[in-house]
């Protein structure tokens, strides 16, 4: 049910965006007398699951469920219908129209991925407010996996600022590091200030590390599974863990090393058990699986750090909304210039279908599920908006081009460079997609 309920989520959520960005381009097209042939989700070679016909246009739905488009008369496009572009030119035809307009048409539909993005986060501030964890509520401190260790960072260690900027919410403290390639970060040790300095060359690893800090927390146990070695052994809900084969030890990070490092054995695990108020230690041994585990469910982090929720009027919720697109749009485009910069080995990341589909969980939230689609819009609008031909930057570009010279790029030459354009992004979704078959079925 839950891979069902994943589906559904990416096909509701890529079918809008889709709709969306397409409406933007039929709209000024529409706008400006231009003829749209056709209207389409999905795409449809040789045949649709369904068409009609209305004022002229055809819209349907493909069978190849990736993607969308509009067919304007008059235009080089996906479709390469060359033909039509040797008859004379129409007055309904988009090359018949000026610059500024055809410069229009073609960013609409990053226009209104934008605004849809835009609208969903107004709606969203007004809805459920900003709900997070602040950084400075962290009061454990977080865990950090080897390259952390390795870069000089200590389990425990508290993050106060990175780069002197101080980061509200935890889920934001990685990011803001690795896509602004933070080189300081300043932290409390003990109580005691201190600056970590991150070398460049460490980089490409951390933007590959999502692991790379998560929040410290204690080991009490929130239920231990019926059949689990826990359950066996006498451990109940409530359980504190504080010694590991008879050596003290207080956090989750500590015990899940530990468990790993002992996998297949029996272990001694002392447990702080509230008897009638009073804390009474017990000693359970505990048969540890191969994969290190022992069969329980963790105390959740929100009952030891509160949820923070900040909320908004309607009239508050724009311009918090327009901040939030703003925000989400830079950030963006720094992990663009990211992956298209080969020393930081970004490129490694690049996800497809698989990677995309992922993101969504497997449970129903509407507000998870518009809080992604809003983010996916927006990385629509930026990856469209790339001067690559076949996208509707690469329009743009030839579109400005004729602008500043006056001159307009040939038939022909806007023929081979569409060509261009779609080996290129057939090259990148194969790159994509097989980024994704090794990370999920090979690593």
């Amino acid at each position: 049910m839950e891979i069902v309920i994943k589906i559904t989520q990416f096909i509701l959520s890529f079918s809008l965006l889709v709709i969306i960005h397409e409406f933007g381009h039929f709209l000024f097209a529409r706008l400006f007398g231009i003829r749209v042939e056709k209207f389409y989700l999905f795409f449809n070679p040789w045949f649709s699951l369904f068409k009609f016909q209305w004022k002229g246009t055809e819209y349907g739905i493909g069978w190849i469920p990736f993607g969308g488009y509009v067919k304007i008369a008059g235009m080089i496009d996906e479709s390469m219908d060359t033909e039509q572009m040797k008859q004379p030119a129409q007055p309904d035809e988009f090359r018949s129209k000026p610059a500024w307009q055809r410069l229009l048409v073609m960013v609409g539909g990053v226009l209104m991925n934008v605004v849809l993005a835009l609208c969903i986060y107004i709606g969203m501030s007004f809805t459920w407010g900003d709900r997070y964890i602040a950084n400075e509520d962290m009061k454990f401190g977080y865990a950090y996996n080897e390259l952390a260790h390795e870069i000089g960072f200590r389990d425990g260690d508290r993050i106060m600022s990175v780069e002197g900027k101080y980061v509200e919410d935890f889920a934001q403290v990685y990011p803001e590091i690795v896509i602004n390639q933070a080189q300081n970060v300043e932290i409390l040790r003990d109580g005691e200030p201190a600056t970590i300095t991150i070398p460049e060359t460490y980089m490409p690893q951390m933007l590959n590390s999502p692991d790379f800090l998560s929040p410290r927390m204690p080991f009490v146990v929130a239920e231990p599974s019926r059949d689990g070695a826990a359950a066996q052994a006498g451990m109940v809900a409530g359980d504190s863990l504080v010694a590991f084969n008879g050596e003290p030890m207080a956090w989750f990070d500590q015990y899940q090393k530990a468990l790993a490092a002992h996998a297949g054995q029996a272990v001694t695990l002392t447990v702080a058990r509230d008897s009638a108020g009073v804390k009474v230690l017990r000693e359970l041994t505990v048969e540890v699986d191969s994969e290190g585990k022992i069969g329980v469910a963790l105390k959740p982090l929100l009952e030891y750090i509160p949820l923070q929720t900040r909320n908004y009027t309607f009239w508050e919720s724009i311009p918090n909304g327009i901040q939030r697109t703003g925000t989400e749009i830079s950030n963006y485009w720094k992990q663009i210039k990211l992956i298209f910069s080969p020393e930081t080995e970004a490129y490694k990341s690049l996800g497809g279908v698989i990677a995309i589909g992922s993101i969504f969980p497997e449970y129903w939230s509407w507000e998870v599920f518009w809080k992604i689609t809003a983010f996916l819009s927006l990385v629509l609008a930026v990856m469209n908006i790339l001067p690559i031909p076949a996208l509707d930057g690469g329009h743009v570009m030839f579109l400005l081009y004729e602008v500043v010279t006056r001159r307009k790029p040939s038939d022909k030459f806007l023929e081979h460079a569409q060509m261009v354009g779609i080996v290129i992004l057939l090259a990148l979704l194969i790159f994509a997609n097989g980024n994704d078959i090794y990370r999920f079925f090979i690593k």
